[in-house]
């Protein structure tokens, strides 16, 4: 039963090369290479810079030379995808929070209604869904030059093999695809004007990609597909044995769901804009995307470039010295989408001039409400009550958010693991079910207060 794999985990801010075991018993983890994941600006167009991921990612490979490796597999975020050209290479894959898609939805849906839209896919409106930048690209015709369309763990998987797939929990996040039947639909990749024939063959988690290239020096490894949309490998690694539960996954952005056997679309769903989105076993995860720690880390940002540098435990204590804000904002409000300053943002939305204290309190008390209005609409979407939260990835570990979540949903939060993506990756890799992994985690609960 032993078993040795890699996990590549490719956040839209860091990546990581992980090396892991499992014994029979336990999963252990080990973060061999740690690296940025930053946006590449030219002229106005925000990319991400392939080659330096792939760097990065050889880089942490050659790491582990030496040590035995059963298989490798990857995941990033969601929606952004790469071209091939015709000489085999990748282009600079456009980036999701790059705003060239501002105004595409409304175009697009001249030709199909919203409505029809979400009715053939089940996916969120969001400006970046993968429909509209593709719909956005080929008017410009920047994918003249394509030969095929991969998405972004799928093109990490082509450098790393040569072979070319289309995941199935990552093809699942573009609003191009029929959830029923998982497979594209040909009405909207006519109204977006390209064909098919543009992307590879689907695959779902747990199917051979191929075999690691000769050039990295780690022998013949199986490239496994896992459930290469992060999220769903995340909520893979949820480690619950409640029947009725629902998952938050806490980072950059925060994603509320329950599992579904199929996709839920109806004129409720469509009017609530949640999403269906594929899970690793072919199911569905049924939820809704919330801005999440986006938030606080751009705040962060701002303030370290005015020489305050805090710490997350001087966070948490100047949210509670703070109080319960007075009034709270919308976190997914488009003024918080990308703006240059991130506290006046804020501040303007809040009508009051905050003290840094006084906003990083504002986020928390508004994440929690949002996160309660959420988590309510899923138990009247399920039909009975959800009796516990699991919040997992980075946002798990802040304690006093996760308290705040529990009293404002009024139930039982049971947070961690903080891994939670590489390891759902791990999971995937070795066949592994979430009863396995019980003894490899600790997670913390939080009882509501009265």
């Amino acid at each position: 039963m032993e078993k040795h794999s890699v996990a590549i985990d490719l956040g839209a801010t860091s990546g990581r090369v992980i090396y892991a075991a499992y014994d029979g018993q336990r999963v252990t983890m080990e973060t061999i290479h740690r690296f940025a994941t930053p946006l590449v600006e030219e002229n106005g167009r925000y990319y991400w810079d392939i080659a330096l991921l792939h760097g990065e990612i050889k880089a942490g490979l050659a790491k582990l030379k030496g040590r035995r490796i059963d298989s490798i597999g990857v995941d990033t975020w969601g929606v952004d995808f790469c071209k091939v050209l015709a000489d085999g290479t990748l282009a600079r894959p456009r980036a999701y929070r790059d705003p060239y898609t501002v105004g595409i939805p409304e175009e697009f849906f001249g030709a199909m209604p919203r409505e029809e839209l979400y009715r053939r896919t089940g996916i969120q409106i969001m400006n970046f869904n993968s429909v509209f930048q593709l719909y956005a690209q080929q008017k410009a015709g920047e994918l003249d030059d394509a030969v095929k369309l991969l998405f972004m763990p799928d093109a990490i998987s082509y450098l790393l093999t040569g072979e070319m797939v289309c995941e199935y929990t990552m093809l699942s996040t573009s609003a191009l695809m029929d959830p029923r039947s998982k497979r594209l639909d040909e009405a909207i990749l006519k109204v977006c004007g390209v064909s098919s024939d543009l992307f590879p063959p689907i695959v779902m988690p747990g199917k051979q990609v191929g075999t690691l290239k000769a050039e990295y020096g780690l022998g013949s490894v199986p490239v496994i597909a896992v459930a290469g949309h992060d999220t769903g490998s995340a909520v893979y690694a949820v480690p619950s044995t409640e029947e009725h539960f629902a998952y938050l996954s806490s980072g950059t952005w925060s994603l509320m769901g329950i599992e579904s056997p199929e996709p839920v679309i109806n004129d409720e769903m469509f009017s609530l804009n949640f999403t269906n989105e594929g899970g690793a076993k072919g199911n569905t995860r049924l939820l809704k995307n919330i801005t999440g720690m986006w938030l606080l880390e751009q705040c962060l940002v701002k303030w370290r470039s005015e020489g305050k540098d805090y710490s997350y435990s001087q966070l948490a204590q100047m949210a509670v010295e703070a109080g319960a804000s007075k009034q709270l904002i919308n976190p997914d409000d488009a003024a918080f989408a990308s703006p240059t300053d991130m506290p006046a943002a804020l501040r303007a939305k809040a009508g009051a001039d905050l003290t840094d204290a006084q906003l990083v309190r504002l986020i928390y008390d508004s994440l929690a409400a949002r996160y309660a209005e959420v988590f309510h609409k899923l138990e009247t979407i399920a039909g009975h009550k959800l009796t516990q939260l699991n919040i997992i990835g980075g946002g798990c570990q802040n304690e006093l958010l996760n308290q705040m979540t529990a009293d404002a949903c009024g139930v039982k939060v049971v947070a961690g693991p903080a891994e939670c993506t590489a390891l759902g990756n791990v999971m995937i890799q070795a066949g592994l079910g979430r009863r396995d992994i019980l003894n490899s985690i600790e997670t913390k609960t939080f009882i509501p207060n009265e």
